[in-house]
Parts: structure tokens; C-alpha cells; sequence
């Protein structure tokens, strides 16, 4: 009889969720943490070479923490750009963050008096690690081992950056002026799946290098951001119109 009842339940519920060891959650989450934390170093060097102070650019770091749109300001400052324009690019490029937030907050669901500290960990990394896993423990692990490790090891690279590009003086003279946008692009290549996505990041480049020589330093970047609207745009009007050929037919 209990054997009949298991059977019933298991028709009913369906076969148990896979279940991930944590073991191999905390290598994942580890070796990505690691792997994109390092990167503050050149961040750190970037930002000094910019001009910013040690603490400013700490202070970024600790703030911000979100190394795309922290490259991107430093990059505008960098290139002469108006502050509140640099931020601005800077501000466009973070607010992905807000769409990770949507989907991770269901998927975690937090108390409610961690959710503000959380919400300062969504990122890039922490989203694709939690996003792959099987269930909301694993998840919960994965997203607390990445942004733990990045944020730790992200601040402590960050400081030694900065500390470095101040001794060894002129970072245009060693070519290091070259590091963030370097690191920059590594980061986001990975991210870059579909066609869709790619012609998203093409026309980006072609608007910001194409207005550069034009425009104020910094503006290009926002120029940039409207290839993703434009590629949507072109992709409904795609769509729609094979939808009306299938029709005619």
C-alpha cells in the first residue's frame, strides 16, 4: 500500500529537481569571482591614470562596484569628458543591474532586511552564476561565494592599481592607458551569444567611433546606447514582415 501511495505521489509531483553538490557551487562561484576580480588592478590603474585620487578611485569601487560602467567613466574623464556626461554613460550602462534584480529576486527571494545589501552585489557575474543553477539553495550559494570573492578581491586589486599607477608615475608612458578599455572588452565579448547581441555591440562601436572625432568626450557613449532601441526596431520590423508573407501565403 505505501509502495502504491509513493508511486501515485511521484506520478503526480514528477521525478525530484537535480540537486547540484555545493561543492562544486562554491568552485564555480570561486573561480569566477577570482578570475574577474583580479581585473580591479586595471581598473585601479585606469582610474589613477585619469587623474582620480586614491580614494576617489576606492571609493568607486566600493560604491559602484559594477567594473563596466566604473571603466566607462574613468574612460570619458580620461578622454576630457564632462563629469556629469561621463556618469551619465556610466548610469545607462549600469542600469542592466536593475533588470538582473527583477529576475534574481524571485529566484533567491531574500528576507526582506537583506535584500538592500544583496542589491548591491547584482551584477554581471553573480546574475550568470545564480541564473545556471538548479534550485534556490544552489543559487542562494552561488550568488553569495561570487559576489563575496569579487567584491573582496575587486577592492583589495582596485587599491593595489591605484597604489601602483602612483609609483610608477605616467601611466601613458607604459602603455597602461590601454588597460581599460582592454579589460572592458574582455569582459563584455563573453556576453555576446547571439546575432542579435552582436549587432547590438557592432553599430555601438560604430556610433561611438563614428561621432567621436564631433562630439564632446563622453557623449559618444551615450550616442552609443541607442544601437540597442535601433537593432530592436529593425528586428520587429523584420518580423513583421516575414509574419505578413506567412499570411499572404
Amino acid at each position: 500500500m505505501a509502495e502504491q501511495t509513493a508511486q501515485t505521489a511521484l506520478r503526480e509531483t514528477g521525478p525530484p529537481a537535480a540537486v547540484r553538490p555545493d561543492r562544486a557551487v562554491v568552485r564555480d562561484a570561486l573561480g569566477v569571482g577570482v578570475a574577474v576580480g583580479l581585473s580591479g588592478f586595471a581598473f585601479g590603474v585606469t582610474s589613477a591614470g585619469a587623474g582620480l585620487g586614491l580614494l576617489q578611485t576606492c571609493a568607486l569601487s566600493l560604491l559602484v562596484f559594477t567594473g563596466a560602467s566604473q571603466f566607462a567613466l574613468v574612460g570619458a574623464l580620461a578622454a576630457g569628458g564632462n563629469p556629469f556626461t561621463a556618469a551619465a554613460g556610466a548610469f545607462f550602462l549600469g542600469t542592466r543591474n536593475a533588470f538582473y534584480g527583477l529576475r534574481l529576486s524571485q529566484l533567491l527571494a531574500l528576507r526582506r532586511p537583506v535584500r538592500p545589501f544583496a542589491a548591491h552585489w547584482v551584477i554581471d557575474e553573480t546574475a550568470a552564476v545564480s541564473l545556471a543553477q538548479p534550485d534556490r539553495r544552489a543559487a542562494r550559494i552561488g550568488f553569495t561565494v561570487t559576489g563575496l570573492t569579487l567584491y573582496v578581491l575587486w577592492n583589495l586589486t582596485t587599491l593595489l592599481g591605484a597604489l601602483g599607477a602612483e609609483a610608477i608615475g605616467d601611466t601613458n608612458a607604459w602603455g597602461l592607458d590601454a588597460a581599460g578599455p582592454a579589460v572592458f572588452l574582455a569582459l563584455l565579448a563573453p556576453m555576446l551569444r547571439t546575432a542579435t547581441e552582436r549587432a547590438v555591440a557592432a553599430l555601438a562601436v560604430v556610433l561611438g567611433l563614428g561621432f567621436l572625432p564631433v562630439l564632446p568626450a563622453g557623449v559618444p557613449v551615450l550616442v552609443a546606447a541607442l544601437a540597442a532601441p535601433a537593432v530592436l526596431w529593425f528586428e520587429g520590423r523584420k518580423a513583421l514582415r516575414a509574419g505578413g508573407k506567412g499570411t499572404d501565403r
